[in-house]
């Protein structure tokens, strides 16, 4: 779980690990190569293979910045890419940015506040700090 600046909470999780404990989302963005399978709540494929970038960076925008809102609705929004570390953990960086965070700061900021191992790759890093609000 991740609390964004403005305190809104925000979970990333890894599909390859069992559906934490909680409620359930009420819309969740998958960060994958390819469909992820059918879920019960409201959902968005954003095509993203593991250790790369988004296939689209202007739907990718789109996405983060709809999550952005729901998140603020009181929408219970959850991001998931494999192991969620990587995809995932620059997702939340981006949103983190919509919400307040400075690009150059946005990594650490994830890492301290959701995991340690968040944005993998040199790319992943340098895509967070080429993104703005």
């Amino acid at each position: 779980m991740l609390r964004l600046p403005s305190g809104q909470l925000v979970r990333g999780r890894g599909l390859r690990d069992p559906m934490p404990a909680g409620p359930l989302p009420s819309y969740a963005v998958y960060l994958l190569g390819k469909e992820p399978p059918a879920v019960e709540w409201e959902s968005r494929w954003l095509r993203w293979p593991d250790f790369r970038l988004p296939a689209d960076a202007v739907e990718a925008r789109e996405v983060f910045v709809d999550a952005l809102a729901r998140v603020q609705r009181g929408e219970r929004v959850e991001f998931a890419c494999g192991g969620g570390r990587g995809r995932t953990g620059t997702a939340l960086a981006c949103l983190a940015i919509l919400d307040g965070v400075p690009a150059d700061e946005a990594v650490a900021y994830v890492r301290a506040n959701y995991s340690s191992h968040a944005v993998e790759t040199p790319w992943q890093k340098r895509y967070v700090r080429r993104f703005t609000r």
